[in-house]
């Protein structure tokens, strides 16, 4: 209905109210701004690696060398970029940006000390790394963005390995389209032969580490004299994860010894780090970074299990080349948002056997015509148990 003006003479314009005042649709135009990846948040500030090609301060004015507090090189072992702190436009709303985001900024891109630029847009992702809510309610949370591989760390002893939490993992690189690949600590500690085994038919590759001699202690422990694995003062700090030689009996294929073998498997990929609190996730960033300083802590002599040092994701790059990012303890990962199909992507060699089944079948023990139950290889079946396994877990208490 027209409003009331007080005249009907045409030539009388009157400018709107302003609850109704048009809006422009016309929005500002970021394709030109420069692309950063964020290696970290705290607390609404993010911190961004800006490549130096994009503009900025040159690498040595910027405050903490070429890369801040991190000291290592861009992504692939490019030229050092720039890190930035930034804050979020309000209009891409709350927990849209993760860790692992490639976005646009503008605003002050110095890196100067006391100086923002501002996260505009956020460029498509490659993968999403997501959980949600244990209980099934609410959104799934995008934990890291544009990973290509999944690193889940678990320890032969102190803490027990969780074969369940381990299941869940592979759900999520599955879900997300990475490639997962298991890290065992502690070797010096526990045969890792048996947990080997159970994953031998998923094709997972497997890396096993522990300490040598030479006053190392365990990941997850500090050595005598100093909390979070630092050393008395006056001594030299000892390698925290030591070269294993393969053993004698054989072993499933896939599975390879010592550090240096875990490193080649980073080297020149996004890669995230997941596992629980205590299974030395800080402790091997620690060997394959140097200069990263993550705290560790000691695992309860009488739980049996790790504290939190961890409180955030955080982006780290690789000498070699790549980067790899650093999450907190797990405590819970839940998988409501996956589907049976998002685990079948992982198993291709049986999606011809899926095919003939049902429609609406959830390939599980208990389905009558699923087509999963009718292979006869002995391989195959191996694979269609450890299938259903990954499935059970997506619901099944794994503590």
């Amino acid at each position: 209905m027209r409003r009331d003006i007080g005249t009907d003479d045409p030539r009388v314009r009157v400018r709107p109210s302003k609850g109704s005042r048009p809006r422009t649709k016309i929005r500002p135009d970021y394709s030109g701004a420069p692309v950063a990846e964020v290696v970290g948040i705290d607390r609404g500030r993010y911190r961004l690696l800006l490549p130096a090609e994009s503009g900025g301060a040159r690498p040595s004015e910027a405050r903490g060398g070429p890369t801040g507090r991190e000291g290592g090189r861009t992504r692939g072992g490019a030229s050092p970029g720039i890190e930035l702190t930034a804050v979020k436009a309000r209009e891409l709303g709350r927990g849209t940006v993760a860790v692992g985001d490639r976005v646009r900024v503008t605003g002050d891109i110095s890196g100067r000390k006391d100086t923002l630029a501002r996260l505009v847009r956020i460029e498509e992702r490659t993968s999403e790394l997501r959980r949600s809510p244990e209980d099934g309610e609410g959104r799934e949370r995008v934990i890291v963005a544009n990973a290509d591989q999944l690193a889940i760390v678990a320890s032969l002893a102190r803490p027990e390995p969780r074969p369940g939490m381990i299941d869940r993992c592979l759900v999520a690189a599955y879900d997300a389209g990475m490639v997962p690949i298991l890290v065992l600590t502690k070797a010096d500690l526990a045969d890792p032969g048996d947990l080997l085994a159970a994953y031998a038919p998923l094709g997972v590759a497997a890396y096993v580490t522990g300490h040598g001699g030479g006053g190392c202690t365990t990941a997850g422990e500090p050595p005598a004299g100093g909390e979070g694995g630092a050393p008395d003062a006056g001594r030299s700090a000892p390698p925290a994860v030591a070269h294993l030689a393969p053993p004698s009996v054989a072993q499933p294929e896939g599975v390879a010894y010592g550090l240096e073998a875990v490193r080649s498997a980073l080297a020149g990929h996004e890669t995230v780090l997941v596992g629980h609190s205590g299974v030395g996730k800080s402790t091997l960033i620690n060997a394959l970074i140097p200069t990263a300083g993550r705290a560790t802590g000691r695992v309860n002599g009488v739980t049996g299990k790790g504290r939190h040092t961890s409180t955030s994701a955080v982006s780290l790059a690789l000498p070699e080349g790549g980067r790899i990012v650093d999450t907190p303890g797990v405590r819970g990962f839940g998988l409501a948002h996956v589907s049976p199909d998002d685990v079948l992507r992982g198993f291709v060699d049986l999606a011809g056997l899926a095919e003939a089944c049902p429609r609406g079948c959830t390939h599980a023990q208990a389905e009558p015509d699923c087509a999963l139950g009718q292979a006869a290889d002995p391989n195959t079946i191996a694979r269609v148990v450890s299938f259903r396994r990954l499935l059970a877990a997506r619901t099944d208490d794994w503590s």
